[in-house]
């Protein structure tokens, strides 16, 4: 599936190349991730250290990110041209007034998941009546609200640090983790998957689908362009890290290292990997990139309905594909 989607889009992305190059001088952009270097954002650190961005005629700025840089302000205060954004930030975003539009829609599936161990007796959603269940604050807890809500589920909410460390000393019952990060370090504590109860809430109907690629709609009506060269460098990016996994991990390794962050190649191929499962097509020969209509409805109701948001902003204006379909 994800092979012919890779061929497919090689055929597109050399044409579009060629057609910047021959625009003369590159165009000067800036892009920021949402967090620190690691492989959640492989494809971009390929797609700018393989001359990858050059060559759609781009010459991209990847800025420093982190836990103190959020990009939504960043797009506002026009530090950076395009940024990584979760669907609810987006969403959020432009429900609050900033006018941010979803460009390309990365990850198609949650990351997002609930773990627990079989041996405390959960092994479905009404096992967690009663039990400590930490999660983090902001967007990272609209989705375990929403499946506590669904399920009439009455636990004691604990919030989360950046480890899972409290759910592996026995300080809760179910923790929050990212299925490419958070649960592969549960696994190197020493528990096997067996031991385990995974609630992946894609699977009770809450696919809340994060990382998507935003720019202020004033840049993609100025320059639809430069967008649709950014979107298209960016896959390649993906498709080359994707078909190229060490050289992917190794340059990774070094954005990590030239921000002073601990390096570990293991949990990083496993990262890498996850993401590009979570970027796959839903649907068998589907292109990649899609927001759908029902996802996005389902993100921003659940927002709706506790609160984050007052109103649901147009879905026609907020998606702005910048790919053929």
């Amino acid at each position: 599936m994800i092979k012919k989607f890779i061929f497919l889009a090689g055929a597109v992305l050399i044409l579009s190349a060629g057609v910047c190059r021959g625009e003369g001088a590159l165009k000067k952009a800036s892009f920021v991730p949402l967090w620190s270097p690691q492989a959640q954002f492989a494809g971009y650190y390929v797609a700018h250290d393989k001359g990858i961005y050059k060559a759609h005629g781009l010459d991209v700025n990847i800025l420093p990110s982190g836990p103190n840089v959020p990009p939504g302000p960043m797009l506002k205060s026009g530090k950076t041209d395009f940024a990584l954004l979760w669907l609810s930030a987006g969403v959020r975003e432009r429900a609050n007034g900033l006018p941010v539009v979803n460009l390309f829609q990365s990850t198609q599936r949650s990351a997002l998941i609930l773990v627990a161990r079989k041996s405390s007796g959960i092994t479905n959603p009404g096992d967690l009546n009663g039990r400590k269940i930490s999660y983090w604050e902001g967007d990272l807890s609209i989705q375990p609200k929403a499946f506590l809500s669904k399920y009439k589920i009455k636990a004691t909410s604990v919030l989360q640090a950046y480890t899972p460390n409290l759910f592996l000393r026995g300080g809760v019952d179910a923790v929050s983790a990212m299925v490419y990060n958070e649960y592969h370090t549960i696994l190197n504590s020493g528990l096997n998957p067996e031991e385990l109860i995974l609630f992946h809430y894609e699977q009770y109907g809450l696919n809340f689908p994060e990382d998507g690629i935003y720019a202020g709609e004033s840049l993609y009506k100025r320059s639809p362009a430069m967008c649709r060269a950014f979107v298209e460098a960016s896959l390649e990016g993906w498709n080359y890290a994707f078909a190229h996994e060490e050289e992917a991990l190794d340059i990774t390794l070094k954005y990590m290292k030239d921000a002073g962050l601990p390096a570990n190649r293991a949990h990083q191929k496993w990262m890498l990997e996850r993401i590009k499962e979570l970027m796959a097509p839903v649907e068998k020969g589907g292109a990649a990139g899609v927001l759908k209509k029902d996802d996005y409805n389902r993100v921003a109701s659940e927002m709706l309905k506790i609160g984050v948001i007052k109103a649901i902003p147009d879905f026609t204006s907020f998606y702005k594909p910048v790919l053929p379909r």
